[in-house]
């Protein structure tokens, strides 16, 4: 009987639209934060260096440089605080934990770009032959 209390309870505390990140991703994290009784959205940008746990004790974590200091923040991913996760870009790396960007400063914490998945509707990594290409089919169709 417990173990169904605990279920329903997961089921309910776990979010549907969370979105495909990886370590390394840059990404925005819409933060509800409560001041008083207003409520406002605040976003914290930055390069995500680690991601523990599974299911609904899911955590991760993003660090930034402000005012050339390193500022990171842990992120419950299922929490109802977070409004949205935003990826604005992808990064490549080779390790499941970036904690070697805390010791790297301006240029050397930079990482490779890289295309995960593209949204539903856009198209991913073509070339410009291949898009070109595809441009004149639709103004011969137009025609």
């Amino acid at each position: 009987m417990s173990q169904e209390l605990l279920k329903k309870a997961v089921a309910f505390s776990t979010k549907t639209d969370v979105p495909d990140f990886r370590i390394g991703d840059t990404v925005d994290v819409a933060v509800r934060i409560t001041e008083g009784e207003k409520e406002r959205v605040q976003v914290f940008s930055g390069t995500v260096i680690g991601r523990r746990g599974s299911g609904v004790s899911e955590m991760f974590t993003v660090r930034r440089i402000v005012n050339n200091q390193g500022v990171e923040r842990i992120f419950p991913l299922h929490s109802p605080k977070i409004a949205s996760v935003e990826v604005v870009r992808g990064g490549k790396v080779r390790r499941a934990k970036l904690y070697f960007l805390r010791g790297r400063a301006g240029k050397a914490t930079r990482l490779k770009e890289t295309q995960h998945k593209a949204p539903a509707g856009t198209v991913a990594k073509k070339g410009a032959r291949e898009a070109a290409a595809e441009t004149e089919q639709a103004s011969a169709a137009k025609e």
